[in-house]
């Protein structure tokens, strides 16, 4: 993946004579004694992350730690004390007025907390106001700001004013107006706080649907490790100023960098974070439409399981087979494709541990991961569900235990 923005040593020191601070800091003294003697704020220090092109990566941490000072050193609101910020290789700290203008106009573009509309201009005319300082003429800038606003979701509110809209919907415009400018980095620092918790679902939802179809590199603040982990492809976790690990939500859940990150991450619900695609596990025992009944019997008996999954030459999932169906079908000199079952309960390798659990509380059998194509990626026990939720993978590495028995735990 193509590196879109380099943070490299950034710290940003609020004070008459902030340079002064950092040897403070280097001797290890905290921010309140800091503070205490000087006067000055430590709001970030030493900062270094690579966020990918096209990817969402978050920064998280509770009130104080930094996150949204770093964030406004993105866009040059907060000019770092030290370091350098490279986008496109070129460092932005270093520019002019004339290269800083340019750049928050046409590369990057923020979107606020509390939503940052004007009250007096119609949804429409809020999402077009970025083009309009920019001078797009009148009819190209409503069209392009129509665009987004179908992006979002809010086709038949034009017209409409902000006074007029709920929570989410007004967010909603806040995200098109910061897509009309089409930037290659969106910013967005807490965007989806004030909002009441089931708005706040629909919009992470919304979020993640929209990068899917846009691919833009999103920088996502937030103080909430189930927001941050939901929504993040890869999460920088910061306290007091200082990046304490950074990682996928898989890596961090399972290798803490520290106490702080272990404690941080204590209550967090796995079920609303981990993947079909994190839990399975490689599938074993398959049976191919080709090979028949005795071939699938010696399958089974091979590899001490009651049931196998049926594929095609291709790998596509067919359907099922247990030793029992097997037996008895080979007795009355049936096939194969005689005997399955063709109705098996899939998942895609993107749903949710917590959608999947009703299925497999349900399922006599393990779950089977299925891409678009039908493919088998993996499969999944009712073990490794419940194991999930405990931070074990519920995996002994030989793939050999009976089906039912692991269901059965």
């Amino acid at each position: 993946m193509t590196v879109k923005m380099k943070v490299e040593n950034v710290s940003k020191i609020f004070g008459s004579r902030p340079k002064r601070v950092i040897p403070m800091i280097e001797k290890g003294e905290s921010k309140s004694e800091i503070l205490a003697k000087t006067g000055h704020t430590v709001g970030v220090y030493n900062a270094s992350m690579d966020i990918m092109e096209g990817e969402t990566f978050v920064i998280m941490g509770l009130s104080g730690s930094g996150k949204s000072t770093l964030i406004r050193c993105l866009n040059m609101l907060n000019r770092p004390t030290a370091g350098a910020i490279y986008v496109d290789g070129e460092n932005i700290v270093e520019y002019n007025s004339q290269q800083l203008k340019y750049y928050r106009q046409k590369k990057i573009a923020m979107v606020f907390q509390h939503f940052g509309l004007f009250s007096h201009r119609t949804v429409l005319s809020n999402i077009e106001y970025g083009l309009e300082v920019r001078g797009i003429p009148k009819n190209e800038r409503q069209k392009i700001a129509q665009k987004h606003l179908e992006t979002v979701g809010l086709k038949g509110f034009e017209n409409k004013y902000p006074d007029e809209l709920s929570g989410g919907m007004r967010q909603r415009v806040g995200i098109a107006r910061a897509l009309a400018n089409d930037p290659d980095i969106l910013l967005m620092d807490e965007p989806f706080s004030a909002l009441d918790p089931l708005i706040r679902r629909e919009m992470q939802l919304e979020l993640l649907d929209i990068q899917n179809r846009l691919q833009k590199t999103i920088i996502f603040i937030t103080h909430d490790v189930n927001e941050a982990f939901k929504i993040g492809d890869r999460v920088a976790v910061m306290k007091d100023g200082k990046v304490e690990q950074i990682g996928t939500p898989e890596e961090i859940l399972e290798e803490p960098a520290n106490d702080y990150i272990s404690e941080f991450i204590r209550d967090i619900d796995r079920s609303k974070i981990l993947q079909a695609e994190h839990i399975m596990v490689k599938p074993f025992g398959l049976v191919s439409l080709k090979d028949g009944l005795n071939v699938a019997i010696k399958v089974m008996r091979e590899n001490g399981i009651s049931s196998a999954f049926v594929t095609d030459r291709g790998r596509r999932l067919q359907g099922l087979v247990t030793i029992d169906r097997a037996i008895e079908g080979l007795k009355q000199k049936k096939t194969l494709q005689d005997v399955m079952e063709k109705e098996v309960n899939t998942v895609d390798p993107t749903d949710y541990v917590q959608d999947i659990i009703p299925k497999a509380l349900d399922s006599k059998y393990p779950l089977v991961v299925v891409n678009e194509e039908n493919q088998i990626r993996g499969i999944i026990l009712r073990v490794h569900v419940l194991a999930s939720l405990i931070g074990d993978n519920g995996d002994n590495g030989d793939g050999g235990e009976d089906d039912e028995m692991k269901i059965d735990a």
